[in-house]
């Protein structure tokens, strides 16, 4: 029987395991079939801590719910702070190693702030065709790859003439974006291959605020958060549209978290992701 903790963020549901005696050693099917919402735990992903290579606190292993091996995950990544806190008795805050780089985290309350790691790849203003329709999308790597695509009023036409790039993109409402079919198009684009990305439907709802939908690659499906989805979208936005730090992503799940950072030439630093991480239950699963 293999022990494991459920856990949320905003949301985004998670099985963290404990392997820092690396007894564990987990094929591709049987992660799968433990993020199987039917005949499993159920979850979006699995988290495994393992022990630190490089001197860090941890070391994280993020699993998309298909069983392969992503480099990040936002909501997980606070999810696995709070878990690796527990499993150790550490008390403050923890750094751990992914695969994008260190992470650092600080614990406020039920709520965890991660310091991400750079974001790069910038690429703005990108026609794509997606069915039959043409697309305005963006991207950014956030630790894994993100497009962004705005909709609603931020994308609508306006009585005058404008160049503003927020205002070339699909003009319907967020909750009528069909974000299954769209949001695979687009994550399996050629403009993407060979890894793909995940893709996130955004609108704004103020000066510093929006709503955010992401098809996530790996689960290929709609989830109710996507961590480095709502940094790259915040970014993107404050980038397109002007908005200064902190900026206020709320989520499918209903949840608003924050995304801060500091602007420094053409690079992004110290960015920031806050939000909730909640655990779910303790179980044990046979994995035969």
């Amino acid at each position: 029987m293999l022990r494991f903790t459920k856990m949320n963020g905003a949301g985004n549901d998670f099985v963290l395991l404990d392997n820092r005696d690396r007894s564990l050693s987990l094929e591709t099917q049987v992660i799968a079939k433990i993020c199987d919402r039917h005949r499993g735990v159920g979850a979006d992903g699995l988290l495994v801590v393992e022990p630190a290579q490089q001197g860090e606190d941890f070391r994280m292993r993020y699993y998309n719910s298909d069983g392969g091996e992503a480099e990040m995950c936002g909501n997980g990544a606070r999810c696995f702070a709070r878990f690796a806190q527990r499993l150790s008795g550490k008390n403050g805050d923890v750094s751990f190693e992914t695969m994008a780089g260190v992470i650092r985290a600080k614990m406020l309350g039920e709520n965890v702030q991660i310091q991400m790691s750079a974001p790069h790849s910038l690429a703005l203003n990108q026609s794509l065709s997606a069915g039959t329709a043409k697309i305005v999308v963006h991207s950014l790597n956030t630790g894994v790859p993100h497009a962004v695509v705005f909709v609603g009023d931020s994308a609508k036409p306006s009585d005058q003439p404008s160049t503003h790039p927020l205002l070339h993109s699909l003009r319907e409402d967020l909750d009528a974006v069909d974000v299954r079919t769209l949001g695979n198009a687009l994550r399996f684009h050629p403009h993407f291959a060979p890894k793909g990305t995940n893709v996130n439907f955004v609108t704004q709802t103020g000066p510093a605020s929006i709503a955010i939908r992401t098809y996530e690659r790996g689960v290929e499906d709609e989830t109710l958060a996507c961590g480095t989805g709502m940094v790259a979208s915040a970014l993107i936005f404050g980038e397109l549209a002007g908005a200064t730090s902190p900026v206020q992503v709320k989520v499918r799940g209903g949840d608003t978290l924050e995304i801060a950072w500091e602007k420094v030439g053409d690079t992004w630093e110290n960015v920031t992701l806050t939000g909730p991480a909640d655990f779910t239950f303790d179980g044990e699963i046979a994995i035969t």
